[in-house]
């Protein structure tokens, strides 16, 4: 394993560590050295309900939990591992890549969700990574309506070695958009990540907002936005669900990221969240840092929500 990837799993367990006490208190005190009966198991059913991971998922982990340890005593460990392993089964197939060097030059991400998401934060990392890479990068501010959200961003791109386009406050977004994207289009740019406005108390207001950023993209690249990054923040538990709907309902969102991971103690909300989405995750992320903000790796992230750390046994 190399070593980046070595410290990225200690810091996603690390970060989850609030969610995996939870599980772990309880697991350990309901399940361990005693043979797992049916009232064990509506036990367990109940803890992955109270943990945010939804009462249809939790079914089904449950479920297959059984298959694996029913009519016997386990240690914690074992407990663990095919509880970790009946998590994964449930998110390996809502699991995305992100890659904007992949596709089209220039690569037009667009980053949407409500305000406080984290949404400024990751596209601020996501540019630091992508110019550590060599690529160049457009950062564009179009939250023209918080004057803190473009001075937050102007930080970010100048901290990557960015550059940076934003209008006054109060322009038009879309009319940033499309200037953006034809200046990456004459100059060359590898990428180009564009913040939105997140003001869900107008949302109507805000869902036309983005429908004519995309309509004005369109002109200049059909197949532009490349990408749809819906921020979500693991903090507000059940209420991501929430926002998913309203955005995921309202614009083609073509990826999830889950941010806060490290502060809340119901991580588990990232299952139903990727049940319900048509979207997959893509990013999570579990600190402040540039580094911690990576893929979304399924098994990786079931191990750590329940308190393991390394690759699968067996």
């Amino acid at each position: 394993m190399s070593e980046r990837k070595s410290g990225w799993l200690s810091r996603l367990t690390e970060g989850l560590s609030r969610s995996s006490k939870q599980f772990t208190h309880q697991i350990s005190h309901a399940l361990v050295a005693r043979p797992l009966d049916q009232a064990r198991l509506d036990e367990l059913e109940e803890m992955l309900i109270e943990a945010d991971l939804g009462p249809q998922a939790a079914a089904r982990i449950t479920e297959a939990f059984a298959v694996q340890r029913f009519g016997k005593s386990s240690s914690e460990l074992e407990i663990k591992e095919a509880l970790a392993q009946a998590v994964a089964a449930e998110l390996a197939p809502r699991q995305g890549a992100f890659d904007p060097l992949a596709g089209p030059r220039p690569n037009v991400v667009l980053f949407i969700g409500v305000n406080g998401s984290g949404k400024t934060t990751t596209l601020g990392k996501i540019a630091a990574d992508l110019t550590s890479r060599g690529a160049t990068v457009l950062v564009v501010a179009g939250d023209t309506f918080r004057a803190a959200a473009v001075e937050q961003l102007k930080v970010w791109a100048d901290r990557a070695g960015a550059s940076f386009m934003s209008r006054p406050n109060g322009a038009d977004a879309a009319g940033l958009a499309f200037d953006a994207l034809a200046r990456a289009q004459a100059e060359g740019f590898d990428v180009v990540l564009i913040d939105t406005a997140g003001r869900l108390q107008n949302k109507q207001g805000l869902m036309d907002e983005l429908t004519k950023m995309i309509r004005v993209l369109h002109k200049l690249d059909p197949a532009a936005p490349h990408e749809v990054l819906l921020v979500l923040d693991a903090t507000v538990g059940r209420n991501a669900l929430a926002q998913e709907n309203v955005f995921g309902n309202a614009i083609g969102v073509t990826g999830i990221v889950m941010t806060k991971l490290d502060g809340t103690a119901r991580g588990g909300v990232l299952v139903p969240v990727a049940q319900a989405s048509d979207s997959p995750i893509k990013l999570i992320g579990v600190g402040e840092g540039v580094e911690d903000l990576q893929a979304f790796d399924a098994k990786a992230f079931s191990r750590s929500l329940v308190g393991l750390e390394g690759p699968f046994h067996g």
